[in-house]
């Protein structure tokens, strides 16, 4: 196919695409599905070879959030069964990292919801990334607080962190029908304070709430112009209790056709499978790992994940192995020495695909009545709902139960 043969080309060069050819992507057939993967595979394989970066949730603070974005489980006005508690304490952040840590992540994020930390928020993320790092020689730590103000993420960095979290989540076009207490250029200015204060920026979007190709198309071309390093690609995970609960309108083969767009926008970042991979991609989980070179180990923020340990089968039956914490994550004239261009990773889970401000949980975008964003010719047969695959979490950070790692 020409097209993938002009995609592959473009992506070793690391030149952008056309618009014209990333909707073309997402408008192949099932028919030509394997050859689409096989195309982003060869661009994946020239910038990570066969490695696969796994990454840790923490989240330090859940539920309680002021914000109103829809695909949130910890929104307010969220009616979800989730965990709700406060700040964790350093040592014990530490310990919920640890776990994520022996099962082979090399980089823990942590989370909390909200619209933006206060000044002893940033105190306290502080003396837990010190926690951490202490216990953990060359762990990566990756912080996602919601919105930050002027001088926030300078005092991150002073602590140690290698990076920071801020999804723009779908396009700016329809931000304003995912929530209407932040904007979406307030997202866009955290990321640029991420960036300006040395910390490798991570920023990606949800998929599943009802988004157009163009959409979709929208807010990657978006993302590669403020050049995290890395891009997490969430896929909603209908949580009931949001406004996004009865949104399925993903099928594995959409999931991998997004994916291989965003590898070919972004060809030479870390694209991480995030949120929602176990229920709308599912027995095709291996597929994806030829298009993303980075996943979340075990549960997310307020909803379950696979288990620990298929994860770590599903990457060796695939053929690929785990990225060493010795190893750089990201090509050379990207990563400067470190672990990501601007001082290490990236990270991000929207949460569950969330959070509020800077996370959320299970989501997307959508209207706040549920019905989705703009619609598309071309949209996707609507996917049956699983709602058996959609479980809150009941173990781990938060609670006296073993995390799942």
């Amino acid at each position: 196919m020409d097209l993938l043969n002009t995609l592959v080309d473009k992506g070793l060069r690391r030149e952008l695409p056309t618009r014209e050819e990333a909707l073309a992507v997402l408008a192949t057939s099932d028919d030509d599905l394997l050859d689409v993967v096989a195309a982003a595979g060869r661009v994946r394989r020239h910038w990570f070879g066969r490695r696969v970066k796994l990454n840790y949730l923490v989240n330090l603070k859940s539920g309680l959030c002021p914000e109103d974005c829809s695909y949130c489980s910890q929104r307010l006005g969220s009616t979800a069964g989730i965990l709700k508690y406060t700040w964790l304490k350093p040592d014990e952040a530490s310990r919920a990292a640890a776990a994520g840590l022996a099962g082979g992540a090399k980089r823990v994020c942590l989370v909390a919801s909200g619209r933006g930390p206060t000044d002893r928020d940033v105190d306290r993320v502080s003396e837990t990334i010190r926690a951490i790092k202490d216990q953990n020689e060359g762990v990566e730590v990756c912080a996602c607080l919601g919105l930050l103000s002027d001088g926030q993420a300078e005092r991150l960095r002073e602590a140690g962190a290698d990076a920071y979290n801020h999804n723009l989540n779908t396009s700016e076009e329809t931000y304003a029908d995912i929530t209407t207490t932040h904007t979406y250029a307030d997202r866009v200015d955290t990321v640029q304070k991420a960036h300006a204060a040395g910390l490798s920026a991570c920023s990606g979007l949800i998929a599943g709430m009802g988004e157009s190709d163009e959409d979709l198309v929208d807010v990657v071309f978006s993302l590669r112009e403020l050049d995290p390093d890395s891009v997490p690609v969430n896929f909603l995970i209908p949580v009931e209790g949001t406004p996004l609960a009865k949104e399925w309108n993903l099928t594995p083969q959409r999931c991998l056709r997004i994916l291989a767009m965003v590898r070919f926008v972004c060809p030479d970042v870390e694209v991480r499978i995030a949120g929602g991979r176990e229920v709308h991609l599912r027995t095709m989980q291996p597929l994806a790992l030829h298009l993303a070179n980075s996943i979340f180990l075990g549960d997310y923020l307020t909803t379950e994940g696979q288990a620990g340990k298929a994860d770590l089968d599903m990457i060796a039956d695939a053929g690929f192995e785990v990225e060493g914490a010795g190893e750089v994550t990201l090509p050379e004239h990207r990563a400067g020495g470190g672990c990501g261009a601007h001082g290490a990773g990236g990270c991000g889970s929207f949460e569950d695909a969330g959070g509020c401000a800077g996370h959320g949980d299970g989501g997307v975008c959508g209207s706040h009545e549920g019905g989705g964003v703009r619609g598309s010719a071309s949209a996707p047969q609507a996917n049956e709902a699983r709602t058996d695959l959609v479980a809150v979490r009941r173990r781990g950070a938060g609670t006296d139960l073993a995390p799942n790692a």
